[in-house]
């Protein structure tokens, strides 16, 4: 994948992510590496992990969110008025622990029939949670599944859940369930109840290698990354 950086001295990126870019942008950052002499160290975590080493002033060069939450960061000054730029979305989807049945989640009262059967669901503290808590509303359930309700930790996948036999079935971005080790990805959510996350990139408002940052997202936005991202259940933006 070509490249052109606006120095031609090796830079250290440092990058705080979310996690459900992870898989693809570890390969593009390989990538990336490889043809610019550039290296890049990355944090991941939660969203609410996230925020918090952001607020308490932890310093970085990029920032990888939810497109919301890097508007966030520029509206508090954390990142740079009008650095913020698309990366990749998302939908939500189900697992399973590895080797259990697959419930049908194929059309919306499928889905609410599954929820109100099984014993335990896990969602998250990120974009999928809070979105999930939503469908239950819309579903007109949010009662009846409230007492299974099972949150993981900002920072630990639903699939840890899931794989631990801690919930039956879970939500989470598609992306961060399809290659979880010990669970089988079922599906996304069906019809009108699915919701893309379109998670963005910004630059750090106290960035010291701005113009190498500049670059990698420019290479995790080139035409050629478009199959990587897709692979790992992501869609480009």
């Amino acid at each position: 994948m070509a490249i052109t950086t606006a120095s031609i001295i090796a830079a250290e990126i440092s990058v705080i992510s979310t996690q459900a870019t992870q898989e693809a942008y570890q390969e593009l950052v390989a990538q990336f590496e490889k043809a610019t002499g550039h290296k890049v160290r990355t944090f991941f975590s939660g969203t609410l992990n996230v925020q918090k080493k952001l607020a308490d002033g932890e310093p970085c060069d990029l920032i990888i969110m939810a497109g919301p939450a890097i508007d966030e960061q520029i509206k508090l000054g954390k990142a740079v008025a009008g650095s913020r730029v698309d990366l990749a979305k998302s939908g939500t989807g189900l697992a399973v622990r590895k080797g259990a049945p697959k419930p049908d989640i194929g059309s919306v009262d499928a889905l609410k029939k599954t929820l109100l059967t099984v014993k335990s669901i896990g969602y998250s503290t990120g974009p999928s949670g809070v979105y999930m808590l939503s469908v239950f509303e819309r579903l007109g359930i949010a009662d009846q599944v409230k007492g299974k309700l099972k949150q993981a930790p900002s920072g630990v996948f639903v699939g840890t859940l899931i794989a631990n036999g801690d919930a039956e079935v879970g939500f989470q971005q598609i992306a961060e369930l399809m290659h979880f080790a010990g669970i089988d990805y079922v599906g996304p959510l069906p019809g009108d109840l699915q919701r893309m996350t379109m998670f963005s990139a910004g630059i750090h408002s106290g960035a010291k290698q701005a113009d190498a940052a500049r670059a990698l997202v420019k290479f995790l936005t080139a035409p050629p990354a478009a199959p990587v991202i897709r692979k790992h259940g992501l869609e480009p933006a």
